[in-house]
């Protein structure tokens, strides 16, 4: 039996894609082992989002052949596609995939046999348009389940490579996701996360909407929570928040992309709102539940990004009602509009700001935490350490861990917040709750009309 590893950088999507892949080596008899154990063939599926991120994946190639020097290894994602040479540069590597390319790995590839040069198999992203399903919740050692209803993006902004790395805007049918939903929760997740690159652009070219979907998915049986990845601010609308707030299973939990507070910024990254209609929708959602949780994606040190505005955007985000920040350090990436604007930040300045948000963003996290304490929350537990301490998510994203006699895995429980642990609520267990525990992995036919 040979051996695989699988490794992802990157977002939720990514995740997705690296599960439904995994299920193809298991399929043909491959037995599955941690990223960092001996391995026959290791899958990294790639990031670009920052050269951090590609310079992060040059590494652990050369790490996994250090441990396994005779691994047969494949590269596929997003820095696989827009930047195959330089990856195939590394030596050891043995086959990189496109786009259009990466689940379809025994197409190309059936012994697995180390080669002298990499063989290279990436399509034009024009002609990766077909929409690719993929899941996770098999292999990955996670409760929730990563469900991708979407991929690509049309927006255009303009430090983004996701466009030229992933295509256009293409969303899975409506009843795909049904189904995959159904066979999901028939499996026991009780919780599913939708994600794609522009989640709130779902079904535009279908003739359909998020808050369709939303609504169609409230009503499968057997699914306890739904939570959104991520969404746009210009695409979160007061009709979805009103359907999300009377719902009892959609999680009170946005995380919503800003990326500066500034509208001078806004502009010049090509955004599709400014900071007003921020303001708003944010005000909208804390208005119908001051306890939801919201979280705030930032980019410091983009060109043109001056001291006074990047004072506009740490004064916002400290008055934003918030609940965390994923802050973003600018990086050039090529063939992205913003590499060739004028007014670059020097790098030593965009770690200071780095670090100035990021210390803003522990502050928000550790008010919004504290806020519960004395309070209950309904928490799905999702890891057991060697102590029996749990730890799981509440339904507006706040970390919970309590002692627990039994595993709890997979289960959701009251808890009363009794302190703070770091950046994370300590409980105690108050009621019986309801729960199970996952099946056997996950398999089924994906619906593609």
């Amino acid at each position: 039996m040979l051996r695989v590893a699988f490794h992802t950088l990157g977002c939720k999507v990514n995740f997705a894609e690296t599960s439904t892949i995994s299920r193809q080596f298991l399929d043909r008899g491959f037995e599955v082992v941690g990223a960092g154990d001996p391995c026959d063939v290791y899958v990294l599926n790639t990031c670009s989002v920052t050269e951090r991120a590609d310079r992060e994946c040059r590494q652990i190639i050369r790490r996994v052949l250090r441990h396994s020097p005779h691994a047969y290894v494949i590269a596929t994602g997003c820095y696989a596609q827009l930047q195959p040479d330089e990856i195939a540069s590394i030596e050891g590597v043995d086959l990189l995939l496109g786009a259009k390319e990466k689940f379809r790995v025994f197409d190309f590839e059936q012994n697995f046999t180390k080669r002298a040069l990499p063989q290279l198999f990436v399509s034009c992203i024009d002609e990766s348009l077909e929409f690719e399903p993929a899941c996770s919740g098999e292999n990955d050692g996670r409760t929730r389940s990563f469900l991708k209803i979407q991929d690509g993006c049309d927006y255009g902004c303009a430090f983004c490579t996701i466009p030229l790395a992933r295509g256009a805007s293409r969303s899975q049918s409506f009843g795909a996701v049904l189904q995959q939903a159904r066979v999901l929760a028939d499996r026991g997740y009780k919780e599913i996360v939708l994600t794609g690159v522009n989640v709130g652009d779902f079904g535009r070219m279908l003739g359909t909407s998020l808050l369709k979907l939303l609504e169609a998915l409230d009503a499968v049986d057997g699914i306890e929570r739904i939570r959104i990845s991520s969404i746009e601010p210009n695409l979160l609308t007061t009709e979805m928040v009103d359907f999300i707030m009377g719902s009892d299973k959609i999680c009170h939990h946005f995380h919503i992309p800003l990326q500066s507070g500034s509208d001078a910024m806004l502009k010049r990254m090509r955004r599709r709102y400014l900071t007003r209609e921020y303001w708003d929708i944010v005000e909208y959602i804390k208005g119908r539940d001051p306890d939801a949780g919201i979280g705030v994606d930032v980019i410091v040190g983009f060109p043109g990004e001056t001291d006074e505005l990047f004072d506009e955007t740490h004064l916002m985000l400290a008055d934003l009602p918030i609940s965390y920040l994923h802050v973003f350090t600018y990086s050039e990436r090529p063939n992205t509009p913003a590499a060739e604007l004028p007014g670059k930040v020097e790098p030593k300045v965009r770690a200071e700001r780095s670090e100035m948000l990021r210390i803003l963003s522990q502050k928000k996290r550790h008010a919004f935490s504290s806020s519960f304490v004395g309070r209950e929350l309904e928490v799905l537990f999702e890891t057991v350490s060697a102590n029996n301490r749990v730890s799981g998510f509440s339904s507006n994203y706040v970390r919970v861990e309590a002692q627990a006699d039994d595993p709890l895995s997979n289960e959701i429980r009251n808890v009363r917040i009794i302190g703070l642990a770091g950046d994370h609520c300590r409980g105690e267990i108050v009621t019986a709750g309801h729960g199970g525990t996952i099946a056997q992995p996950l398999t089924y036919d994906f619906v593609l009309s």
